[in-house]
């Protein structure tokens, strides 16, 4: 590849041509979310500070976490078990609005060249949960006095009155005059001790909710359709579930509807998607104690009927922490892990006939990612972006592209090294949210932007209180919010909910529409 820098490109070779288009700020549109339903994969426990463990994917003999990592079991040790940092990331810059932007991009890995955006000044009106502090003008003599002040300002500045002023009437004008003054004045000191209100930025809540809520799990899947997230699956210390819970996310109410059919066994690391086509979720894989699975269920949304469909060809082997997306009416599998190994492989199943489902490897060409699961991967077009994993030996910090139309893996270069597993990545635009996961050493909590279109890493300030550290959670995203339940931080299960609103403020330089277009050069 070359190593030249051409104007007009970055490092990526991305060569924007941007053209205005017009989106509502305030409420991102739901198909900016990745395509596919990110599988949170599943450790059995976390890693020990400069340790990475020798078979990530094997399952623990026992729910108790020994101290010393084993082949068939990770635990942490007392000094990661301590109370958890919370990091708050702070941009270097003030964040801008969003510019509603159009752009094609062309990507060679290895050029250089800065992009420039042209941030716009904005202001948004701090959430809700802030104080506002509401002040009182003292008036006295003075209300009367702007009353006529408007009065002859309307008039031109001419008075309704005719007649010569008189020395007394002058008098009582300077009279008015000064207590105006003196009421202008104490209302700037006052206004002056009013803190300033909070800069634009995005911010944590953690909303009620009702209903009847799932355990505290992880390891399970999360599912948009509509205004509902479909959760199904996950495990605690005593085991594995198939129980399917719905949220709906207008009221935060939470319930545990009654399915039919054969609705998959209990189970963790599986992968669930949904095909918008046929209102569909396919549940791959996945896994309990020593088992693995590679079968295929299918749930239809509409009358919660869970359904085993007849596929043939080559399936992909038995596996857990892989991801699922789905792309030009195909279902793909990439990664994961089946107990022994580490898988880098990528299937694909047509959908397109419920009748003729039928399993393809794929066997792209190119730079194929080391073999890895609980990564995340996240549709761009006809791209795929990997970002991180494990393959039960390292912690990963890369970033792979899979060209779907060519069927071919690139890899590509970042500004810094970040690595994650157990980590969540949403798709907004031309950015990747990725939120908490390990880094090899300790559970995270931090939000992070990776930048498509500069392949580089960027933090913003947030406000409000956001989750503790942890992994094997789910985000998804609802309008202008990323909603994030459950995970695991090495000893204690979580079942809350917590909200990250990015619509309080214009948050980012945006580009909507973009694609990233790979040469072998």
């Amino acid at each position: 590849m070359s190593e030249s820098s051409t104007p007009g490109t970055n490092k990526h070779g991305l060569s924007p041509v941007i053209t205005p288009i017009a989106i509502p700020v305030g409420k991102t549109e739901r198909n900016y979310s990745e395509s596919s339903s990110l599988t949170l994969m599943s450790l059995q426990s976390i890693l020990s500070p400069g340790e990475v463990p020798h078979n990530a994917f094997a399952e623990p003999e026992s729910p108790t976490l020994p101290s010393t990592p084993t082949k068939e079991d990770f635990s942490s040790s007392s000094e990661e078990r301590a109370s958890p940092v919370r990091h708050t990331f702070s941009s270097n810059s003030s964040p801008t609005p969003v510019s509603n932007l159009n752009t094609t991009i062309a990507a060679t890995p290895t050029r250089s060249i800065n992009l420039a955006m042209s941030p716009a000044s904005s202001y948004t009106s701090p959430p809700s949960s802030f104080k506002t502090t509401t002040m009182t003008r003292k008036t006295s003599t003075s209300d009367s006095f702007r009353d006529k002040f408007s009065t002859s300002e309307r008039n031109g500045g001419k008075s309704h009155h005719h007649h010569r002023s008189s020395k007394k009437e002058d008098s009582g004008k300077l009279a008015h005059s000064r207590s105006r003054k003196k009421s202008i004045d104490e209302f700037s000191a006052s206004v002056a001790n009013v803190p300033p209100a909070p800069a634009p930025s995005m911010y944590w809540s953690r909303p009620g909710t009702y209903g009847k809520a799932p355990k505290p799990i992880r390891a399970h899947t999360s599912v948009m359709v509509g205004e509902l997230m479909f959760v199904f699956g996950g495990s605690d210390h005593k085991g594995c579930f198939n129980a399917l819970y719905i949220l709906e996310l207008d009221t935060f109410t939470w319930s545990k509807p009654r399915t039919h059919g054969d609705p998959p066994p209990p189970c963790r690391a599986h992968s669930a998607t949904y095909y918008a086509k046929q209102r569909k979720i396919f549940v791959f894989g996945g896994g309990e104690g020593p088992v693995y699975y590679n079968d295929l269920y299918v749930l239809d949304t509409e009358s919660l009927t869970w359904s085993i469909p007849t596929v043939s060809g080559e399936s992909p082997s038995a596996r857990r922490a892989h991801s699922t997306f789905v792309w030009n009416d195909k279902l793909y599998v990439f990664g994961g892990g089946d107990g022994a190994h580490a898988l880098s492989d990528l299937f694909a199943l047509d959908l397109m006939d419920p009748a003729n489902l039928r399993w393809q490897n794929l066997l792209p060409a190119g730079q194929v990612p080391v073999p890895r699961g609980y990564h995340t991967a996240n549709l761009v077009g006809d791209k795929l972006v990997v970002f991180g994993g494990s393959d039960g030996h390292e912690c990963f910090s890369d970033v792979h592209v899979c060209d779907l139309t060519k069927n071919a893996w690139y890899t590509m270069e970042l500004d810094r090294s970040i690595p994650r597993l157990s980590h969540t990545s949403t798709r907004v635009g031309s950015y990747l949210f990725v939120i908490g996961g390990h880094d090899g050493k300790q559970y995270s909590s931090d939000v992070l932007l990776l930048n498509l279109v500069t392949m580089s890493w960027e933090t913003r300030s947030i406000h409000g209180i956001g989750p503790t550290p942890r992994g094997y959670h789910t985000v998804v995203l609802y309008d202008s919010r990323l909603i994030l339940f459950g995970g695991y931080d090495g000893k204690s299960y979580f079942g809350d909910i917590h909200v990250l609103d990015l619509s309080a403020c214009a948050y980012l330089p945006q580009i909507t529409s973009f694609s990233i277009e790979l040469s072998d050069d």
